[in-house]
């Protein structure tokens, strides 16, 4: 069966892809089967990848709506924009929960120019200069241009010394972040020039995807309990991490709700912090 892809491209379709992004998210091979066996009658010749994934992702939340959190994983990121803002304060809030410290928003005086830095990671005797370019378009890919660019920056800031973390410290090294995905090329531009790049596929084994999955660090965006006017006050009150949601449940307030409908999104953010998956 012919299908077309996000890029509105024609490909076949390959039902053990669907099965690996199911079983990637948790799903038993029980309901992997159910689900597939629902949706195929409506998959359909010239069916869209995005409407297989919606089908797929209504079938899931009947199984568990943490199962169909994870499965949205990627949605869940786009909907850290339009802007971005929230996808760099998402990002700082994983470089803490996997043992840096972080700053954003800060005023760096380079050697020709004043730049606006995204993150500033810390850990052991490196500085991170990490920027971050959110894409609206999940399959967007990041030119190479953008590593050349932050390459630049990162040698305009090179060689001194910053009030950072309360010392006085250098960059090091620098990170290339996005939700979406990396063209060859820049692939090949970072791993010549040490610049490290992360991106929804890129490290193979340890990509955005596998990143969050292991270490449960999952945005609020994700929560299948929540509509979009919800996850978006929880933004506003620096709220990011499912985690900080369900370590801070008073966050809940903000919402208006009754006492069932808060259990029901903390049942649903307990399921995603318990289960980790490997890849």
């Amino acid at each position: 069966m012919k299908i077309k892809n996000n890029a509105g491209e024609i490909v076949e379709f390959e039902i053990s892809k669907l099965e690996n992004s199911l079983q990637n998210s948790g799903a038993d091979e029980n309901s992997i089967k159910k689900v597939i066996d629902n949706i195929l009658p409506n998959c359909i010749e010239g069916v869209t990848t995005r409407e297989i994934y919606k089908l797929a992702f209504d079938e899931l939340k009947k199984v568990s709506n943490s199962v169909a959190a994870r499965y949205s994983l990627k949605k869940a990121l786009l909907e850290l924009g339009p802007a971005g803002f929230y996808f760099e304060q998402w990002i700082a809030r994983v470089f803490q929960n996997i043992g840096y410290k972080t700053e954003t928003g800060q005023l760096i005086k380079g050697h020709a120019v004043t730049h606006e830095a995204d993150v500033i990671a810390k850990k052991d005797e490196k500085t991170y200069w990490v920027e971050c370019k959110f894409r609206n378009a999940e399959d967007t890919k990041i030119s190479v241009t953008t590593p050349m660019y932050v390459l630049s920056r990162i040698k305009d800031i090179s060689e001194i010394k910053y009030n950072l973390f309360g010392t006085q410290t250098e960059f090091t090294d620098g990170w290339l972040i996005t939700n979406t995905y990396f063209t060859k090329d820049s692939v090949a531009f970072g791993e010549y020039y040490g610049l490290r790049l992360l991106s929804w596929d890129y490290p193979k084994d340890k990509n955005i995807k596998s990143l969050v999955d292991q270490n449960a660090l999952y945005p609020v965006t994700c929560l299948t309990t929540l509509d979009g006017k919800q996850k978006q006050k929880l933004l506003e009150k620096k709220c990011v991490l499912v985690k900080e949601l369900f370590n801070n449940q008073n966050l809940l307030d903000v919402l208006n709700l009754d006492e069932a409908r808060k259990s029901e999104i903390l049942k649903e953010a307990k399921e995603l912090l318990v289960i980790k998956i490997s890849e």
